[in-house]
């Protein structure tokens, strides 16, 4: 039986790619191992959106390359979006890989690796599906703890902020079907899933490619009927696509969590038509407004791009006047980078490095100052946790997440009394406040 090691970089959703190549290999006879030493094949699935991200892979692949060198008959294969963006260089550079594959090869990778083992060897070492949107017929190991998982509800993305490049990586818009997406949610609860994150590049764009009324409100409604999954997450939501419909449904239906992950980007009005954002300063603002009058109690996670060529001082000052008036639960903030083939890489006005830094210095002081505040309205309450497991920072304590924490973005409780297995939801009186954690006992 060959043996194979996956090691996935990048994002939630290139996550499930590899869930479901894990799935396609086992389902094929490969086996499963821990550490690349130990594999025939060594996998690695990348991410190519930001320069920090294929430098990563980058070193990632001259890691695995000196694996390759040291133990004699080992294959090294790279797939994923450094490989759609990057073919040719790939190629050119490292001729350690064997093959590489572009994005739409997750469902298929057994038969694309296995000429790598058998007589059908050629000279090709890259391959480039055509366009894959995966669905529920698929195999895929779930791989993330405590009974959660994602569910990709797109492919691609028909927005074109001028700083992305991720519209020429995962091409258009694919919308999967609500009868697909409901039977892979049922399979997931049969697996015992407690939490179930919809993701995409733009959740609110679900269903723009299918015609009709097909929507993220109706795919909520089926998801809501087809399961009795306790949590249903929604992250990624682009600001101007959230309907009315959407937090009166959430407002009715307490398993949709009472938290919206929706990336803002910047709020200078200039700034945003620069990057091609469809919405304006006073378009967040109301929208703010309305989304707490339907939930009030909710937890709004952001993320602000600093240095944006052009931008002056008074436009990244308008950011801190907006987390001081609104008081966001959640936010990250990322410095610009040009990428190469992306508008914005011709702006002019491009700012240096350290001016970019400090911008995103502040505004990440000032919000960890506000979240300390914000944190304090939990402060004796209980909340519905569920646990994940043993806490990472000891194993004296179980760590899980409130309905205001998303997965591996935002803080996590610490429960620091009671007994509880990764996958409960249980009761825990918040004894204690952090800046981003909670900390408490079971009740």
């Amino acid at each position: 039986m060959l043996r194979f090691n996956l090691i996935s970089l990048g994002c939630a959703k290139n996550l499930v790619d590899s869930e479901v190549m894990l799935g396609s290999l086992a389902e094929n006879g490969w086996q499963l191992v821990d550490t690349p030493e130990d594999a025939d094949l060594m996998l690695l699935n990348t991410c190519g959106f930001l320069q920090s991200a294929v430098e990563e892979a980058i070193e990632e692949i001259l890691e695995l390359a000196k694996i390759k060198q040291q133990i004699s008959g080992k294959k090294l294969v790279v797939i994923g979006c450094l490989v759609q963006r990057y073919k040719e260089m790939l190629v050119e550079n490292l001729p350690e890989v064997d093959l590489f594959i572009g994005t739409e090869g997750a469902g298929s990778i057994a038969r694309l690796v296995a000429p790598l083992y058998n007589e059908e060897k050629t000279s090709d070492r890259v391959v480039l599906p055509p366009k894959f949107l995966m669905d529920s017929s698929l195999s895929r190991i779930i791989t993330t703890p405590g009974k959660r998982a994602w569910l990709k509800i797109t492919e691609g993305c028909n927005n074109r902020c001028a700083y992305c490049m991720i519209p020429s990586i995962r091409g258009n818009l694919r919308s999967r079907t609500i009868e697909d997406l409901a039977c892979e949610s049922v399979n997931l609860e049969r697996q015992g899933v407690k939490e179930l994150s919809l993701i995409a590049q733009d959740s609110t764009a679900y269903g723009d490619d299918l015609g009709g009324e097909v929507d993220l409100e109706l795919l909520l409604k089926k998801l809501l009927t087809a399961t009795s999954i306790p949590w249903i997450r929604l992250l990624y939501l682009y600001p101007s696509g959230i309907s009315d419909e959407l937090l009166q449904l959430m407002a009715e239906n307490p398993r949709i969590v009472p938290y919206l992950d929706i990336p803002f980007q910047h709020v200078s009005d200039r700034v945003l038509a620069a990057m091609n954002r469809r919405y304006t300063s006073e378009i967040l603002y109301r929208l703010l407004e309305k989304v707490r009058y339907y939930l009030p109690d909710i937890a709004l996670r952001t993320t602000f791009l600093v240095g944006f060529p052009g931008e002056t001082e008074k436009e990244f000052m308008e950011i801190e006047s907006f987390l001081k008036r609104t008081l966001i639960d959640h936010v990250g903030v990322f410095r610009y980078a040009n990428e190469e083939g992306c508008p914005s890489e011709r702006f002019a006005g491009q700012l240096p490095e350290d001016e970019k830094r400090r911008r995103s210095d502040h505004l990440l002081l000032l919000q960890a100052d506000l979240s300390k505040k914000i944190q304090k309205k939990y402060l004796g309450k209980v909340e519905d946790v569920l646990v994940e497991g043993v806490s990472r920072e000891t194993d004296l304590l179980l760590e899980g997440r409130t309905r205001y924490q998303a997965p591996e973005v935002d803080g996590c409780v610490y429960i620091n009394d009671g007994v509880a297995n990764p996958g409960d939801i249980v009761k825990v009186k918040i004894s204690e406040t952090q800046i981003y954690d909670l900390v408490g006992g079971i009740v």
